[in-house]
């Protein structure tokens, strides 16, 4: 009985779902619809959530997107053809693209990344009081393998990892246009050039390696502003000195020393490193840096 009900009352469901705004729905959103339109769709007051979307699926564009990532698995549901990047920053509420995918979306990197990087910040409640750095505790930390995030799933040739992120308020996250593999062009979330080059540096794991890096710092020449990418810095407040690492990126890739003047009236207290467990290094003694050998 219900189902031939939703047959009768298919083309008023699928007007109704024309004219979302959003054509990216969670199971809640669907719920709503459903408790909100059936009287006027004269709908069994038995039929569930599950026959709703079953018909649906079975009998108009809603189309399911599943994603099982290990510490919580999202799902959500498309009406008709939406762009993947628009999928994926629905998943929650507040993502934005960063690291690899914000320096693809940028003009950052010659490559075509098969990750992709979503990053959804964790909101603190009361600030930690920090404890002072020593250099033991950066040799320590660097000396060992980055902690990289297990919290992914494979999509198609893809990784999506979603990562958590520390509470900056959005910092340096813009709302612009982006076209993904395929030519489709989304609105998307995503980390301006300056965030993206200091997130790149802080976890190079996430951005090709410190050579796609140091490439990005060459390629963000003509549009990066110093002085807003330190002002950013501050704000953050990283515990260990990383405008150090970021100094040395802009020196190699050729900016003005006015420029470099800004990153060295910063304090450089500790020796510091590119990145997690080199190898054999070399030292930089202008940035108090150990950078990898032969790079």
């Amino acid at each position: 009985m219900s189902r031939s009900r939703m047959q009768i009352a298919k083309a008023d469901i699928v007007s109704h779902f024309d004219g979302l705004s959003s054509h990216v729905l969670k199971l809640k959103e669907i719920r709503a619809i459903l408790a909100e339109q059936r009287g006027f769709w004269r709908l069994a007051q038995n039929t569930t959530s599950a026959q709703f979307i079953g018909f649906l699926e079975k009998h108009s564009k809603l189309k399911p997107y599943e994603f099982p990532f290990p510490q919580r698995g999202e799902k959500c549901y498309s009406w008709g053809e939406v762009p993947l990047l628009t999928i994926l920053l629905s998943l929650k509420k507040g993502l934005h693209f960063s690291h690899y995918t914000a320096m693809r979306m940028q003009g950052l990197t010659e490559q075509l990344p098969k990750s992709v990087y979503l990053t959804d910040e964790r909101t603190t409640s009361h600030p930690t009081e920090r404890e002072k750095l020593s250099q033991s505790d950066i040799d320590q930390a660097f000396n060992h393998p980055a902690r990289i995030s297990s919290n992914w799933v494979e999509y198609g040739d893809k990784k999506i990892y979603l990562l958590n992120g520390a509470d900056t308020g959005h910092l340096g996250v813009v709302v612009q246009q982006a076209t993904d593999e395929d030519g489709q062009e989304a609105q998307v979330r995503v980390t301006n050039v300056e965030r993206t080059l200091i997130d790149a540096t802080v976890k190079p794991m996430y951005a090709g390696g410190v050579f796609e890096v140091a490439k990005a710092f060459a390629l963000a020449s003509d549009r990066l502003s110093v002085n807003k990418l330190i002002a950013m810095l501050r704000k953050l407040d990283f515990v260990y000195p990383y405008h150090q690492a970021i100094g040395y990126y802009l020196e190699r890739a050729g900016y003005k020393s006015s420029q470099l003047d800004l990153v060295r009236r910063l304090p450089m207290e500790h020796d510091f490193y590119l990145a997690h467990e080199m190898g054999e290094t070399r030292y930089e003694p202008t940035w108090r840096l150990f950078v990898p050998n032969g790079f």
